[in-house]
Order: C-alpha cells, then structure tokens, then sequence
C-alpha cells in the first residue's frame, strides 16, 4: 500500500466514523428507507456534477446493468440494512458488526473467488477484530435484538461481496464514475420503497443536518475515497478501513462530546492499528528498504 492509499484510508475512517452518530440522530425521523434515499440522492447529483464537468459521462455507456448490480449491493441494501439495525441497536453495536467486512472479505476471496489469504494478512485481520471488540465492547448492550444483528451482518457481507466484484465488474472505471454510477443507481432502485415509506410529518433540523453530512462526508466523498482505495490497493485493503470506523467514533465522541479516553479505549485503537498496519502492508510500505547485513 502506497502513502497515498495509506492516507485516503484514514481520511474514509474518519468520514465514515461519524457516519453511525448521524445515522442515530436522522432514522427516528425520517425511517431507513427514505434516510438512505434522500442521502444517496444528494450524494448522487454532486458526483454527477463532478462526472459531467469532468466530460466523463461517456463513462456510463454500456455499464448501467453492472452498476445496478454494485448500486444494490454496494450501497441501496447494505444501507438499508444497517439504517434499520441503527435504529434498534447503539451506535456502537452496529460499527462492530460493520467491522466484520474484512472477515467476510477474506471468507468470500477464498472460498468464492479462490484467492490466498496469507499469514501476514490473516494476522492482521484478526488483531484488527479484536481491537475492534475491545474498543466497543464496554459500550455495547445485547437484548433481543436478533433482526438487527442479522440485518448488519447481511449489510457487512455485501459491503464485502460488492469489492470483489467491483473491480471484476467495472474494470477501467475511475472511481469518481463508478461512486456516481452507484449512487444513481441506488437512488432508483429505493425510489419507490422511499415514496411509499416516506415520514408523514416533515423531519427536523438536526435530522435533516444529519442526512446532509452523511450524503457530503459519509457518501460523496467516502466513496470516491472508498473506489479510489480499491482500485489502488485491492479489496482487502479497502475494506480494512471498517477497523478504522469505531476508532474515529471514539475520537469524535471525545473531541465533540467530551467522553473520556479509557485505557479500554487506548488498548483497542491499539490493536486496531496495529492489525490494519499488518493486513494492509502499511508496515513494510513505510519502512526503509534495507540491504542484507544492515
């Protein structure tokens, strides 16, 4: 992984770990289906802005049935799914149950696609797993919530199924083409679910804040940084960024609302680093190479 991919994963860490407070704030209001319409579609116009003032448009000729097919899994149901489980389960919750998209990365590369899941790879991803657990465990309350836990872990296995495919559907593709080409897609296929599903009274300010920063930051520009990520630096590496999103929940909660910094909370962002240091190669990357005898 190259310093540049490196930086865009911690910069998608940072959008997306805001992402479940926003999502808590604006569901109540508006429900998961009319929530991820109005977020994708404020998402979808400012990239198509971008693709058509960039004269990429020519982009999407021949591809919308691809990018239907990433639209749904990539974005319209996983979006869907975890809007819905957010709405039943903390914040917090939901973001480790999100982490487990390298788990089923690495599960889906192996056993669907028949691909090699190394040692160094398979350590990190599993360090990274269990900071992630140490990190929110203290913050987590199970009840009965079995139809949400089932629906993030549905969403979490997309995200995975859509970054294998992404690069075998939509080769060629920028990543500005393809996180606009999705996210137009996503806006018709929820179409009609969001009209029949629509609040019956008008959503708040803070409510509607919250759709905007979740379409700008959360979807915009996350996945312009997400494809960019995976067409660089492969989907492992891409869905690594999933150990990154409880860490910067903690970090905004901190900065934002003055929660404290356990030592629970230090030994998790800990191991968390460390594994996606591991899995993604970021450690040799950013060493210096050394001759034999050094």
């Amino acid at each position: 992984m190259q310093r540049r991919d490196s930086l865009d994963l911690v910069l998608l860490g940072a959008f997306w770990g805001a992402a479940f407070l926003f999502i808590r704030i604006a569901v109540p209001e508006f429900g998961p289906i009319a929530l991820v319409e109005v977020r994708v579609a404020i998402a979808a116009a400012l990239l198509l802005a971008w693709v058509a003032a960039r004269g990429e448009l020519g982009a999407f000729r021949g591809r919308w049935r691809n990018l239907l097919v990433i639209g749904a899994i990539n974005t319209a149901i996983p979006f869907a799914l975890f809007a819905y489980a957010t709405r039943t389960v903390p914040a917090g919750f939901a973001a480790v149950l999100n982490a487990t998209v390298p788990l089923w990365g690495a599960l889906i590369g192996r056993v669907v696609f028949g691909e090699k899941l190394g040692i160094d790879r398979g350590v990190g991803l599993f360090v990274g797993f269990i900071g992630v657990v140490i990190l929110v465990a203290p913050k987590l309350s199970i009840g009965g919530e079995t139809l949400a836990i089932v629906a993030a872990l549905g969403g979490s296995s997309l995200y995975a199924l859509a970054a294998h495919l992404t690069r075998r559907m939509l080769p060629g593709m920028s990543s500005l083409a393809i996180s606009a080409g999705s996210l137009l897609a996503s806006v018709m296929i929820l179409a009609l679910p969001a009209i029949w599903l629509r609040p019956s009274v008008m959503p708040g300010a803070a409510a509607w804040g919250s759709v905007i920063a979740l379409a700008v930051g959360g979807t915009a520009l996350g996945y312009v940084l997400y494809f960019r990520l995976l067409a660089n630096a492969g989907p492992t590496s891409a869905m690594a960024v999933t150990y990154l999103i409880p860490l910067f929940g903690m970090v905004w909660g901190w900065l934002f609302l003055r929660e404290a910094a356990t030592l629970t909370m230090l030994a998790g962002c800990g191991f968390i680093l460390a594994g996606v240091a591991v899995a993604t190669g970021i450690v040799r990357s950013w060493m210096p190479a050394r001759r034999f005898g050094d």
